[in-house]
């Protein structure tokens, strides 16, 4: 009988969660640096390059790679011949706990994301807890402690399907894919989980996230089973879409594909597909009974030397002097370097100032946006002489059911954020003669060392949904969407489609 102490299992869940904010998994950044060198499209390869030096970066200074610093996942099989040395704490309150002096650490605090009461009020419970555990009783006299931090930029991306038997699962995976968007923020893997029930199917692919990357290795040797088959078919397909990363049009969308599986029902196929983002965070150990895990941190010579060098044509901008002529002049898939003032704004945000326009209040003291930048994100607290944490974009999507009361009654200048923007916001953006810059996501510690001055104009209780004032020097962005309704997400992925079909017919005919 093994005896695990109850402080060791905390003590692990705590410096895990620290480990894994700002360390990648190296087998994911050498699978990103592969990428990177093969890649053709500028734009993609650019947005690589900025994940790589940003990956550095969070491993020196040990700050956050993402301002997302995740929900909370957690699988844990214990052992038959398991004990613990107190029995005053469950399972879900030791990683509670973990979790919370994690997310709470004065020295790299992690941003607090989760709500209570979902359908409600939805308050932030201030220390990111609870957090989602799988617990499993199996054979033996340890614990195995798989353990995650997923955005939700990512995680709301997953989807779920009840096919008949006969439906193809890849073709599925294909055509479901696109429909995705680039919110997930790719390159990065997908799992899938298959089979069971509809719950079994969601709770294995998230499990399947947690293998490493070795869909080299796999083609190399050769499939032996039905998975294994379907990985690799699904893996050329979906890089076969041109999707790339970011979703600007590339050769690389996913560097790999994970799935499980279990038996189901005869009636049934239950596929769920789940992807991971370009912060792809987890970490993997074992506790038996000698002391908490001890994390072996990575080597920096382990990290590719990666620079991102401004090319010749990229356009300088002034945001307190730019004006509507001048951005009628950016054209889509142009780099642009914004220094000035800038305001940001995320979904708390918005919804209240759409609340106070309707009831005729106006806007808060001190907030104009009349020719400004809204910046969509969230960012981390700042430690030391930081002036803000890593603040990274969030998902502009979900602002578009707001961007054409913003464009309309506040006069914003453009929008700043990650991924695409829907039919409607497009067509709004084209109308206003107004932009969309995307910065990159999953490069946070990068983005906020242009970050020079910070401070919070509005709506203080939300927290970081505050509207805060930025003042940047050469925040790298591209023109996603510039003021004719000409759009990087639609036209980057349609011409990589096209190229990939035509090198695999130069290949097939050789």
């Amino acid at each position: 009988m093994t005896v695990i102490r109850q402080q060791d299992f905390i003590d692990s869940i705590e410096d895990a969660l620290q480990f894994i904010s700002y360390y990648h998994p190296l087998d994911y950044v050498k699978a990103v640096e592969k990428a990177y060198l093969k890649e053709e499209s500028q734009a993609a390869k650019d947005a690589m390059a900025q994940i790589l030096i940003n990956s550095r970066m969070s491993a020196e200074g040990k700050r956050p790679l993402c301002q997302d610093t995740g929900i909370v996942t957690c699988f844990v099989k214990i052992g038959m011949a398991v004990s613990w040395d107190k029995t005053d704490m469950t399972v879900q309150q030791m990683v509670d706990e973990g979790t919370r002096r994690a997310y709470m650490n004065p020295d790299n605090p992690l941003r607090a994301s989760i709500v209570a009461d979902p359908a409600g009020a939805r308050k932030n419970t201030k220390d990111n807890t609870p957090a989602v555990v799988h617990i499993d009783m199996v054979p033996g006299d340890k614990i195995e402690v798989m353990i995650a931090a997923k955005g939700g930029g990512s995680e709301n991306k997953s989807k779920m399907v009840m096919l008949n038997p006969s439906d193809d699962i890849v073709e599925w995976v294909v055509k479901t894919l696109p429909t995705m968007g680039a919110g997930w923020c790719p390159p990065g893997m997908l799992g899938l989980g298959i089979g069971g029930t509809a719950e079994k199917a969601a709770v294995l692919a998230k499990e399947s996230l947690m293998d490493p990357v070795d869909i080299q290795e796999l083609m190399e040797r050769g499939p032996e089973t039905t998975d294994e088959k379907l990985r690799l078919e699904i893996f050329k397909r979906v890089n076969d879409l041109g999707i790339g990363a970011q979703g600007l049009g590339g050769l690389t969308t996913v560097v790999d594909v994970k799935i499980k599986s279990v038996p189901t029902h005869a009636a049934s196929k239950p596929v769920a597909m789940i992807p991971n983002c370009a912060a792809t965070r987890h970490a993997h150990f074992y506790l038996d009974g000698s002391g908490p895990a001890d994390l072996k941190a990575p080597k920096l010579e382990e990290w590719p030397e990666v620079t991102w060098e401004v090319g010749e044509n990229t356009r300088r901008v002034n945001m307190d002097e730019v004006t509507k002529e001048d951005i009628k002049e950016w054209k889509v898939g142009e780099t642009v370097l914004l220094s000035g003032k800038m305001l940001t704004g995320r979904d708390a945000a918005h919804k209240r100032i759409q609340t106070m326009l309707e009831n005729g209040e106006g806007l808060p003291e001190g907030v104009d946006f009349n020719g400004k930048f809204i910046y969509y994100v969230g960012p981390v607290d700042a430690v030391g002489d930081e002036v803000v944490g890593p603040a990274g974009p969030t998902t502009a999507t979900r602002m578009d059911k707001f961007t054409d009361m913003m464009l309309e009654k506040t006069g914003i200048a453009g929008m700043i954020g990650k991924a695409e923007r829907g039919p409607a916001t497009v067509d709004s953006i084209a109308k206003h003669q107004s932009v969309y810059l995307m910065a990159v996501g999953g490069a946070a510690y990068l983005v906020s060392k242009a970050i020079k001055k910070a401070r919070v104009v509005a709506f203080e209780d939300l927290g970081m949904e505050a509207i805060y004032e930025f003042e940047v020097e050469d925040m790298p962005v591209t023109v996603a969407v510039d003021s004719t309704g000409a759009n990087a997400h639609q036209t980057g992925p349609a011409i990589w489609k096209a190229k990939i079909a035509d090198l695999d017919k130069a290949l097939s005919a050789k």
